[in-house]
Formats: structure tokens, C-alpha cells, sequence
């Protein structure tokens, strides 16, 4: 065996360390080629050859064997594709990605100012009121609120002695994520697709590994809506399509409303105005030049029934054209919901930070 010896930099890398950095990187590039191993893997050596990404201590080939050895990829027919875990591998490297940039940011914190009988224990404490959890009573406080009232010598403890930890309560929450799917996500050269994708892959990934219990469904949205499983977000391409937000709407109702008493809530991520819609005898009505009114009426009116339902919607905007804006400003105003306008790089940023809030309500006695 074969040793390699280098000065030590404070830049300096375990091996361990680089694998996990380039099969990071590895991740990201599956997400833009939507799962295509190979080519993902072409993309990487490009790299390699332009950055020296690999040295003789791990080539491309020794990456390759690893990811066959951990399972992320598997031949099918003599061609390199996904497992199921690595697709889920891409999901926690979107996840780990997000959440880097959110300690970063200022939009990065999950806290929230309101205070409840949930299950999220907080450093604060409170007198203790009728209904209160037991396991909640902070004895340390409790003992000395005792001890300061009768002494050491006639401890007793009585009602007002007891206190309290405060505590965020927590309620399910249900989520359809809608992602824009028509042409316009990659025109003129902006790749706008993949950084959706990439929000999508991580949020699916956080719900599953920490809000188990939460229901969430993705939809795609162009000239019609499609509901489509988690493991093919990976895989999602964009098309010669108009975008019918109106029938996204519609689908994402239609799934919701089955969902009971959870806090329900779209999340809609896309770049141009409505362009389409289904009229009556079904087919499918296409104006691609500003905002047609007869397009822009009936996806109102959808809005609105969500928000019948009690059904938010939060837009997430990564376009800034002015009348795009008014229009969703229509949209939020008729919802009563959220918009936010966002670069792709921090997308994930007000996505993450918006669905942790959404899962906290105040509780009122």
C-alpha cells in the first residue's frame, strides 16, 4: 500500500470529509439532469478535468464503486441508475444544503412568540394554571418558590408555589407543494427548475425524518395539474407547457379537504402568470400574451375557494416582472395568504421558514 503524504493547511480534508463534499455535489447534479446517472456523472468529470476534483487517492471510477457499495445507484440494463436509496440520499443532501444556508441567514430562525400546552419544552417558565401537564413542572423552581414562602424548617408546598415550563404547541399540518412545470422555468437560459426541485427534494425530506405524522403530496402544474409521487421528484422535467395554476389549485383542494382538521396550506412555486385554463366543455383554453382576463377571473376564483376551505396559499415567486407581481398580488389578496419574491438562491430559505411557522399555533384557554 501506498502512502501520500502532503503538508497539513487549515483548509486541509479528510477523505471522508472530500467523498461526502463530491457525492454532494453529485446529488445536486442529478437533481439538473432530472436522475440521468450518466449524465450526471459526465458533468462530474468535466468538472474534475476544469477543478482537479479527484486526485490518486479517489478517481471517478473508485466514486462510482462507492456509490454501487452504499446502494445509491445500481446497473439496469448495463446502464448506472437511482435506487430508492439514493434517491433518498439526494433528499438529505437538499435538506443538509437548505438548512447550511438557513444558520447562515437572518430568515433562519424557527422560533416563534407564541406559547402553549403543546410538546416543544422551552427554557421559560410560568405559574402553573388548572390543565397544565404535569410533566411539564420545573421541581427546581417549584422546590425554591417553596422554600422562599415557609423555610427549610416548615416546607410544605401549596398551589401557588408550582411552576411551570412553557411550551410551543405543535399541530399537524397538511401541505401540497405545487410546482410550476411549463416552459417558461427554463427559458432564456435560467435554469429555474432545478433550485425548485432541489426545495422540493429537501421539504419532502425534513417532513418524513421529523414530521412524520404530517401529510404532504406534490403537484405539478403546466397546461394541466398531475399529482405525482415524492421518489419522482428527481426525475421532473419541464415541457412545451402553458401554466394552468387554476387547475393546480383545483387538484390541491380536491386533496386537502380530505385531510380533517389539520392546518392545510399550498405552497406554489413558480415563475410566469397563468396562461391556460380548461373552460366547461373541457378544452383547454391557452393565452400566452399578458394576463387574460378570462384566465386570470376563474384562477381568482379558485383562490378564493381555498380560502373557503381554509386553505392558505403561500407564492413563492422567483420572477420580478411588474405585472407578474400585481397578479399575485390579486392572488394573495383574494386568499388572504403569503407572497414572497425570492432569488433562487435563497428560495429554500422562505419555504423552510414559513412551513416551521405554520406548524405553531397560539393556545387560547
Amino acid at each position: 500500500m501506498r502512502f501520500v503524504y502532503s503538508q497539513w493547511l487549515p483548509t486541509s480534508q479528510t477523505d471522508e470529509q472530500r467523498l461526502k463534499e463530491i457525492m454532494a455535489l453529485f446529488s445536486h447534479l442529478l437533481i439538473q439532469t432530472s436522475g440521468d446517472v450518466q449524465e450526471a456523472l459526465d458533468w462530474l468529470r468535466e468538472l474534475a478535468q476544469q477543478y482537479g476534483i479527484f486526485d490518486e487517492t479517489l478517481s471517478l471510477e473508485d466514486l462510482v464503486d462507492k456509490l454501487r457499495e452504499m446502494g445509491i445507484i445500481q446497473d439496469v440494463d448495463g446502464e448506472p441508475a437511482l435506487t430508492n436509496k439514493g434517491i433518498q440520499k439526494i433528499r438529505q443532501d437538499a435538506l443538509n444544503e437548505i438548512f447550511t444556508s438557513l444558520k447562515k441567514s437572518p430568515f433562519g430562525s424557527h422560533e416563534t412568540s407564541h406559547t402553549g400546552s403543546g410538546v416543544d419544552r422551552l427554557s421559560e417558565t410560568k405559574k402553573w394554571s388548572f390543565g397544565e401537564m404535569p410533566t411539564n413542572i420545573d421541581l427546581t423552581s417549584t422546590m425554591l418558590n417553596s422554600y422562599r414562602r415557609t423555610g427549610i424548617e416548615n416546607f410544605s408546598l401549596k398551589e401557588e408555589d408550582l411552576e411551570v415550563y412553557e411550551t410551543e404547541n405543535l399541530s399537524s399540518c397538511a401541505t401540497v407543494l405545487m410546482i410550476d412545470v411549463s416552459h417558461s422555468m427554463i427559458l432564456y437560459g435560467e435554469d429555474r427548475i432545478t433550485p425548485a426541485k432541489q426545495v422540493g427534494l429537501a421539504l419532502s425530506e425534513l417532513i418524513m425524518s421529523r414530521f412524520p405524522k404530517d401529510y404532504l403530496a406534490l403537484i405539478t402544474f403546466g397546461d394541466d395539474a398531475k399529482l405525482v409521487s415524492l421518489n419522482e421528484l428527481p426525475f421532473l422535467s419541464v415541457g412545451p407547457f402553458h401554466t394552468n395554476t387554476r387547475a393546480g389549485l383545483q387538484l390541491a383542494r380536491q386533496l386537502l379537504r380530505k385531510c380533517g382538521k389539520a392546518n392545510k396550506q399550498i405552497f406554489m412555486i413558480t415563475d410566469g402568470k397563468p396562461s391556460a385554463i380548461f373552460q366547461e366543455n373541457g378544452q383547454l383554453y391557452k393565452n400566452s400574451f399578458g394576463l387574460d382576463p378570462k384566465i386570470v377571473n376563474k384562477t381568482l376564483d379558485e383562490a378564493v375557494a381555498c380560502r373557503r376551505d381554509k386553505i392558505t396559499i403561500s407564492t413563492f415567486m422567483i420572477a420580478r416582472d411588474a405585472y407578474l407581481i400585481d397578479f399575485i398580488e390579486e392572488l394573495t389578496k383574494a386568499n388572504k395568504g403569503r407572497a414572497y419574491y425570492s432569488s433562487l438562491t435563497n428560495l429554500g430559505q422562505f419555504v423552510f421558514v414559513d412551513y416551521i411557522r405554520n406548524r405553531r399555533k397560539s393556545f387560547s384557554a
